[in-house]
């Protein structure tokens, strides 16, 4: 697979909700690492779309990654794919951050963070995958209530041949060097960690 182009990419947060959070091992520093994501998509004007699953009882995207989003997809489904929606509007062409962005089909590398990582996540990257898509998964940007969970999650994944990225690496290769004009801002965000 080649390197990660910020042109080429799309980032998904998978569930990321109010009542699911609490739950998940580590949540607070995989909400850390997903708001950094989050906030370094922002400044290299990667689009970003976030999945809630059944909102009415797990709650809404969290206050922290709510703004980010360029739409929400609610769903039933672990499966984000399986909604009627979803990869329709991948599909069609949308507007992210007050930018026109031409589609999903101009951007194939889906990069997956959310929870549950054995889950909606994987599920939603299985899914992704059999539609034509390039899933990627951010391993420091999903998480499970247990880390065994996470790891079968991430052998999974690995077993069906899918590429894994760190949220460091995506940042560094959707910069592609350090005379990229966003590089200054990128770097604080991973140096404030």
């Amino acid at each position: 697979m080649p390197q990660l182009e910020a042109r080429t990419s799309l980032l998904l947060i998978v569930d990321m909700q109010a009542a699911l959070l609490p739950a998940i091992a580590g949540g607070d520093r995989l909400l850390a690492r997903v708001a950094r994501l989050a906030r370094a998509a922002a400044l290299l004007e990667v689009p970003i779309v976030a999945t809630e699953h059944c909102r009415d009882k797990i709650g809404s995207t969290v206050d922290a990654l709510a703004r980010f989003p360029a739409w929400i997809q609610q769903k039933t489904h672990f499966d984000a794919t399986r909604e009627a929606e979803f990869l329709r509007r991948l599909g069609n062409g949308w507007q992210a951050h007050a930018m026109a962005a031409t589609g999903a089909t101009d951007r194939p590398r889906i990069l997956l963070t959310g929870a549950e990582a054995h889950v909606c996540v994987l599920q939603t990257g299985l899914g992704l995958r059999r539609a034509g898509f390039q899933p990627v998964l951010v391993k420091d940007g999903i998480g499970s209530r247990s880390p065994e969970d996470h790891q079968a999650a991430c052998e999974r994944w690995a077993y069906h041949g899918l590429e894994a990225v760190s949220s460091e690496m995506a940042m560094f290769e959707w910069l592609g060097s350090a005379g990229h004009p966003r590089f200054r801002d990128v770097m604080a965000l991973i140096k404030a960690g």
